[in-house]
């Protein structure tokens, strides 16, 4: 276990609290989420989200007979709505195959052979698989994007170039297996780093300035 990483949550969370996300009424709206936030801001996602809502109730039987000019045209908000529509279509198409379009079916996989599995439909990386294991599925892995890297690197943690496995196995191996703590963990960072830990840093008055 590793101190100075559990310094780092612990100052985090005293200076912002808990962060309870992901915001959704589902896992499986979690799931869509996590598709559709692919290089866009969340604020962009809810108002996708929403329109999705006003076609119907959420599910996934709905969305997989959705027309695929709708459900493109309902995402639009989101960004690359095209792109991302057909990663949503694909991801359907395997949960109605496979699964009967039962997401807990898919969920009652082990947590290696579901990351398998998702990391194998086009358009979904291993950011956008783990976001849906930890915050859809419940399962403790942590999940690295740019901040988290960022913020570690800055802090003499990690060498900058380390790759997304290695910077997750460093983490994991130096924290408790934990989903709740791994969940308010990554949503911290993810705030430090819009807030402060920038592109070009904002150090005065970040939360980790004296760390």
């Amino acid at each position: 276990m590793n101190d100075k990483l559990l310094d780092i949550y612990r100052i985090l969370f005293d200076h912002y609290g808990p962060r309870e996300w992901w915001p959704a009424e589902t896992p499986f709206e979690v799931l869509v989420g996590a598709i559709l936030t692919q290089n866009t801001a969340w604020r962009n996602v809810e108002k996708a989200i929403a329109n999705l809502k006003q076609l119907g109730p959420l599910t996934p039987e709905a969305l997989f007979h959705l027309p695929e000019e709708t459900l493109a045209e309902a995402i639009r908000p989101s960004g690359y709505y095209r792109r991302k529509g057909k990663r949503l279509r694909n991801f359907l198409g395997m949960l109605s195959d496979r699964f009967e379009c039962r997401i807990e079916a898919l969920f009652d996989l082990p947590t290696e052979t579901l990351r398998e599995e998702l990391l194998a439909l086009s358009g979904i990386g291993p950011e956008t698989a783990d976001s849906i294991l930890l915050y859809a599925a419940g399962r403790p892995v942590f999940v690295i994007d740019t901040y988290t890297i960022r913020i570690l690197s800055r802090h003499e943690l990690l060498p900058e170039e380390t790759s997304y496995a290695e910077a997750q196995q460093w983490v994991t191996d130096h924290l408790p297996e934990d989903v709740q703590l791994f969940n308010e963990f990554h949503a911290l960072l993810v705030n430090v780093g819009k807030d402060f830990c920038r592109p070009r840093p904002k150090c005065p008055g970040c939360p980790l300035e004296g760390f």
